[in-house]
């Protein structure tokens, strides 16, 4: 049984969660995440899942190898209430977004998203890694051959870049959508790519190669800014050199006798 967590959303694009928890109640974060804490909570940074069966140490190394394919760090961050009365404890968004509470004990105890998705979770949620069984996938899908599998019966807390959209899918429904605009999806949900087909869309669409479809039964949640969009319309601005409204670009700031 996971830890009863409560949680409160602060903020509208830039947003935070704190998370309350009661003594000896203890939320797994991801390392870098944690935004403050009240002085009754002690974080400690472990190797491999905390959430996981107990062990030995060959089966930390299997928690934490887990991890390092997915591309994520090999500790986790745990933040426990050591006090007698209740502690708070918060993490932040990693770029602008909505951060969404997943309850599993009502997505039939396992969510599936992408590698970068988590934020923290109630302890007793388990972290684990999610094979894409389609070389196709792997290799085209945008998120790779694995994806982070949460299970349990807790609350986790996830992010998605810009706007979020949730939507049921039937049985045999298909919704395609950018590789990188999936954030989560039920263990029910089929995910394939398929290619875009024609020239044109191909050489001139901006859309990629492939789209990614989902096909139900099941719950997916999508997202309107994947982080990789952000960074790469920032990364060709940079590049261009090239200032907001001005066609000069550099030679209008050298007319100007700005050198800097």
């Amino acid at each position: 049984m996971a830890d009863e967590i409560d949680y409160e959303i602060f903020g509208e694009e830039m947003q935070y969660v704190e998370v309350t928890l009661d003594p000896e109640e203890m939320v797994i974060a991801e390392p870098g995440m944690m935004m403050y804490m009240t002085p009754g909570i002690e974080m400690e940074t472990m190797f491999g899942d905390p959430s996981a069966k107990p062990g030995g140490f060959w089966s930390k190394v299997a928690a934490a190898g887990k991890r390092a394919m997915t591309g994520e760090s090999l500790f986790i961050t745990t933040f426990r209430n050591a006090a007698r009365a209740r502690e708070h404890v918060a993490f932040a968004a990693p770029y602008p977004g909505k951060i969404l509470p997943m309850h599993l004990d009502q997505l039939g105890g396992e969510l599936i998203c992408q590698k970068d998705a988590f934020v923290c979770a109630a302890r007793g949620v388990q972290i684990g890694i999610a094979f894409q069984k389609k070389m196709g996938v792997g290799l085209f899908g945008g998120e790779g051959f694995i994806m982070q599998r949460l299970t349990g019966d807790g609350i986790a807390l996830v992010h998605a870049g810009g706007t979020m959209m949730r939507r049921t899918l039937r049985s045999g429904e298909t919704l395609k959508l950018d590789t990188g605009c999936l954030v989560a999806m039920t263990a029910g949900v089929t995910y394939d790519i398929q290619l875009v087909g024609g020239i044109k869309n191909t050489l001139f669409g901006g859309e990629g190669l492939f789209f990614a479809t989902l096909t139900g039964p099941g719950e997916i949640w999508c997202q309107s800014l994947p982080f990789s969009r952000l960074a790469g319309r920032v990364l060709a601005n940079v590049k261009g050199g090239k200032e907001e409204g001005s066609i000069l670009g550099g030679l209008g700031r050298l007319l100007d006798g700005d050198n800097a």
